[in-house]
């Protein structure tokens, strides 16, 4: 006679092997896929959580500011108008747009700034056709510094609004 204790033992055991067995990896698939998930990108890495100061948020392009503005000069309008058309193209992309100021003015001023830069891109998006809904901002204020230094070179990459990469 067979005991239930048995027919448990032998369901565990059974459970135990089947979750133990490994799925093989297919390393072509999941290339294929990533490379469908980047033919709309041209061939540029869109990486969720990427941002555009690492070049992992696909044609994504950084913007970056002059001392105490939040104004875009002709280069910050062209990058714009560039990540307008993008986000325009991959309509499945939300971002993040993060206001950075330089280690220069207090704490509460540079977060105010970085605010105030941040808000400045998302609305000039919005303006050129971009979903708001699709984006949101945040300031770090000088906390999260792209380059060390205490010199005009490390402060002009410092003061920026660099995209991140929530949905896609």
């Amino acid at each position: 006679m067979v005991t239930r204790a048995f027919y448990t033992t032998l369901m565990v055991g059974l459970l135990a092997v089947g979750c133990a067995s490994k799925k093989p990896t297919n390393t072509q698939d999941d290339a294929a896929a990533t490379g469908a998930d980047n033919s709309r990108n041209a061939g540029l890495t869109l990486d969720l959580n990427g941002d555009s100061d690492s070049k992992t948020a696909g044609g994504l392009q950084t913007v970056f500011f002059a001392v105490d503005s939040s104004n875009f000069d002709s280069e910050g309008k062209a990058a714009l108008q560039s990540n307008a058309a993008f986000l325009k193209t991959n309509g499945s992309v939300d971002i993040q747009v993060e206001g950075h100021a330089d280690e220069r003015g207090g704490r509460q001023y540079n977060l105010a700034l970085g605010e105030r830069r941040a808000k400045a891109v998302r609305d000039y998006l919005v303006a050129q056709g971009v979903e708001s809904k699709r984006l949101s901002v945040i300031s770090y204020g000088n906390e999260r510094p792209k380059a060390e230094g205490h010199d005009e070179s490390a402060w002009s990459q410092n003061r920026r609004a660099n995209f991140v990469i929530t949905a896609k």
